[in-house]
């Protein structure tokens, strides 16, 4: 029956496909095998996934009570991360040994890396609240997502409402004068689902500037974060989705005088106030029982920031990217060849990036407008090979077009409980407005600058043991990028040659015993510019693990998680940028302890230690964080069942 109901502009081939398809999901059983959403254009099983992902749940967010969503990288393979002093100072995530703005970040669907920022997401603002998942593709994902996705793609995804309206209020205190207050209100129906919640966060802090140097003021933050959540579906075959945020905030931090024999941060009365707003508009329509989607959507993201002296503006930047879409999906089943399921996407895109900037030195008001068309395929073989390929050629006004490509597979092989996984891509990504127009005291930039292109590939193998109780997993990667550009300091070029980045990367998951879990993971980085050097901020060791335990019938928990950040490379600047040298940063180990109590159904005390041990340590030279910490709070659960 479902052939004749297609348009007569089919070719017959697709019509007995088409023929084949499966009966509405509504008629099968439900399928809980975990998903991942940005490893593909479509959401696709995680068994069937051949680039290394990885995926940070809202439970574990909870059990480990992180506040800032940077934390929660830090127990990812391959991650380095640089954070400019305490909670929410700017923070830099690397993703193998690429740089920070190689970093595509997106929420619910925005792009967030800002164009008044050198293309890079400040994840400083980045509270975990209302944080349902974090997806962490790994690898050149130019292919997929375009420009800023040489290293790989951060998708953060926002809880969503279900079932019966309930709602979460939490309050917590602790070192450093700080305190937080969290309130959500969710729920849905058959029709429609909402979620909104509201986050304040403030802390006094500790002195950016190092105190052992005789620095002695404290550096506080303030962060109020409002996430709004709605989908509608009017029709069975027809959804409507509105996701918007906004997060203001003020950052104290210390200056870097440009003094001769002056080195490092002092204290000083410094501070930025920033705002971000982010929204989307998403429309789903399918056709033949979901077999054909007709995706459209329009995002918004500004980022607008002041930098302050004395209670005196003296630099504002603003940042906006707008982006509008639209995606075509078909799937298809062909049982009698191979067992076999097919998906194939089409999408096409229209980005703007624009910045403006103002101050004493001068202002920019520019714009840049780049066009995509994206088309993938997928297709699962005897449901134990799984492939893809995707191909993206993007048009700009100011670049040469390019074309970016990227394949992936997985097999599968149930009998041993092992999977293997590979992928190899090519990236992009553009010079920055700064780089290419940019303007300071002592900066040189270069309109003459050409687009970074990298090429890489892994391969790796998935072990589970033990009735799927153990899962170990072993990666290797390699990257080239070339045209690197270096744009610290005075000038911005592209380094000539070839800079290499490759490692290995090894993460455990385990259930030890029933409440007992453990998850670890390692990497070894070897990343070095064309001439053989360190590149900085990328630690080659780090680890970390994390063991849980539930006990008292569920009640309670606790956790203990240990990071290991070995030492790395920063640069030393001095008179206006005249000159940099090379230091190097001490590795350090972090420890904090969770636990948690649920005294009834609907009320929880919890509480934690910060940095157990007290370690004194920099992710950036001349930038401190904070000590020991103790925190304690009680959260409470209204309505719902």
């Amino acid at each position: 029956m479902i052939r004749f109901k297609l348009p007569l502009l089919l070719p017959p081939a697709l019509l007995a496909a088409l023929a084949t398809a499966p009966a509405s999901a509504a008629d099968e059983p439900v399928r809980l095998a975990p998903v991942v959403v940005s490893a593909s254009a479509t959401p696709v099983e995680a068994r069937e996934v051949g680039s290394a992902v990885t995926v940070i749940t809202a439970d574990q967010i909870e059990r480990q009570q992180t506040r800032s969503l940077a934390d929660a990288l830090r127990k990812v393979p391959g991650i380095a991360l640089s954070r400019s002093g305490p909670t929410g100072s700017q923070t830099q995530v690397r993703i193998r040994g690429a740089e920070s703005n190689h970093t595509l970040v997106l929420i619910d669907g925005v792009e967030l890396n800002d164009p008044s920022g050198a293309s890079e997401f400040d994840f400083g603002n980045m509270l975990a609240s209302d944080v349902d998942r974090v997806e962490i593709l790994r690898g050149p994902q130019s292919a997929l997502y375009g420009s800023e996705a040489i290293g790989g793609v951060i998708n953060i995804i926002t809880k969503r409402g279900k079932g019966p309206i309930s709602g979460t209020l939490s309050a917590e205190g602790g070192s450093f004068e700080t305190a937080r207050l969290y309130g959500n209100a969710q729920g849905g129906g058959e029709w429609y689902n909402f979620s909104v919640g509201g986050t304040f966060f403030r802390t006094n802090g500790v002195s950016v500037a190092p105190e052992d140097e005789g620095n002695s003021e404290r550096d506080g933050n303030e962060n109020k974060t409002l996430n709004v959540k709605f989908g509608l579906t009017p029709l069975d075959n027809l959804e409507i989705d509105l996701f918007g945020r906004l997060v203001e905030s003020t950052i104290e931090t210390d200056p870097q005088p440009f003094v001769a024999g002056v080195i490092g941060t002092v204290d000083g009365n410094e501070e930025t106030e920033a705002l971000q707003r982010t929204g989307r508009v998403r429309v789903k329509y399918s056709l033949f029982d979901g077999m054909w989607e007709h995706i459209a959507s329009a995002a918004y993201n500004t980022d607008q920031a002041d930098s302050l002296t004395n209670g005196a503006v003296n630099f504002s930047s603003k940042g906006e990217k707008t982006r509008l879409d639209y995606q075509s999906n078909l799937f298809l089943e062909t049982p009698e060849f191979a067992d076999a399921s097919h998906t194939l996407t089409v999408l096409v895109e229209r980005e703007i990036d624009a910045q403006t900037t103002a101050s004493a030195f001068g202002g920019s008001d520019l714009e840049i407008t780049n066009y995509g068309v994206v088309g993938e395929y997928r297709v699962s073989l005897f449901d134990r090979l799984f492939l893809s390929g995707s191909v993206r050629h993007d048009f700009n006004e100011i670049f040469a077009n390019e074309t970016t490509y990227r394949a992936t597979a997985a097999y599968l092989l149930a009998e041993t409980g092992t999977r293997f996984h590979a992928s190899f891509g090519t990236g992009v990504k553009n010079p920055t407005l700064f780089e290419l127009f940019g303007f300071g005291p002592n900066f040189r930039p270069n309109p003459d600058l050409q687009p970074e292109k990298s090429r890489g590939w892994d391969i790796g193998v998935e072990q589970s043991l033990w009735d799927d109780r153990i899962v170990v997993d072993l990666t290797y990667f390699n990257n080239r990028i070339t045209d690197l550009i270096d744009g610290a300091g005075q000038f911005a070029i592209n380094l000539p040659g070839v800079t290499k980045t490759q490692g290995i990367e090894v993460s455990l998951n385990a259930e030890v015993l029933d409440g007992l879990t453990l998850a670890g993971q390692y990497t070894y980085t070897l990343a070095e510019d064309p001439d053989g050097t360190r590149l900085v901020r990328r630690p080659r060791h780090t680890g970390s693990i994390n063991a849980g335990y539930k006990f008292l019938d569920g009640k309670a928990t606790v956790d203990l998680g240990v990071g290991y950040n070995g030492d790395q490379q920063d640069f030393q600047f001095s008179n206006f940028f005249a000159s940099r040298t090379m230091v190097t940063l001490d590795s350090y180990v972090k420890a904090d302890v969770t636990a948690s109590y649920k005294a009834t159904d609907r009320v929880e005390i919890f509480g934690r230690i910060e940095n157990a041990l007290d370690q004194d340590y920099q992710d950036v030279f001349g930038f401190s964080n904070p000590g020991i910490g103790a925190y304690a709070g009680v959260k409470i659960k209204l309505g719902g069942r």
